[in-house]
């Protein structure tokens, strides 16, 4: 059928199995990279959560590309810088350098997956448009051969119905790996999400640590010019 199928038809044809195969590519190197990841971050975040602070934590995660050692860099450097300032304020930029981080994570996870969608959404279409072509050189071929035998009709028919096959063929997997991603890929960044907390905690308790042993300090020189009065 493909062979004796009108060459527009061919070409939606090959288009159509084009699309399926950059489909299961997709799937294939986008699978491989999910779970990586994924795994990464649980290593990470259990890390994080045994750690007794950020430096400790910031020892034992290493160095890395990763998107959790790239938070955990961000706010300890922010705290080194701002020992001078505010508490309060270290916190909210440290969270605004985390968020940064993690949302761009996010956004780097999702690339590829986009190519899914378009594929599931227009295959379909391009199958049909497909078919109506091989239907409109069917009833063409109708009036030249002037007659409606089954025999001379059916194999037209049958040429452009492929296409709408090859459409659906294409379309459904797409459909279905790209609903799959998502839910992934959401599942990764709620991981994402609680490294984040996790680190601003530790940034916290670091700070409060901080203030706990400069008030220690404070009371100690006063009761030393207390005692030499």
């Amino acid at each position: 059928m493909f062979r004796d199928a009108d060459i527009v038809v061919k070409v939606v044809m090959i288009g159509l199995a084009m699309a399926s195969v950059v489909t299961w590519t997709t799937w294939l190197a986008k699978s491989i990279e999910l779970f990586t990841a994924k795994r990464k971050v649980q290593r990470q975040l259990a890390i994080l959560a045994r750690a007794s602070s950020l430096s400790a934590a910031a020892e034992e995660l290493g160095t890395s590309k990763s998107p959790v050692v790239r938070m955990v860099e961000a706010a300890a450097a922010e705290v080194d810088r701002s020992q001078d300032l505010n508490a309060d304020g270290i916190k909210e930029r440290a969270a605004a350098l985390i968020a940064r981080i993690e949302a761009r994570a996010g956004r780097q996870m999702n690339r590829g997956t986009g190519i899914l969608g378009t594929i599931g959404a227009t295959a379909p279409f391009i199958g049909l448009f497909g078919t109506v072509w091989g239907i409109m050189n069917s009833f063409i071929g109708i009036s030249r051969t002037n007659t409606t035998n089954l025999a001379v009709v059916a194999p037209g028919i049958a040429e452009a119905l492929l296409a709408t096959a090859f459409g659906l063929v294409a379309a459904i997997p797409a459909v279905i790996i790209y609903n799959l991603f998502a839910r992934s890929i959401a599942s990764y960044r709620a991981a994402l999400a609680d490294a984040a907390a996790e680190i601003l905690r530790h940034v916290s308790r670091d700070l409060d640590r901080g203030e706990i042993v400069v008030e220690e300090q404070d009371w100690h020189v006063i009761g030393m010019r207390r005692s030499a009065e």
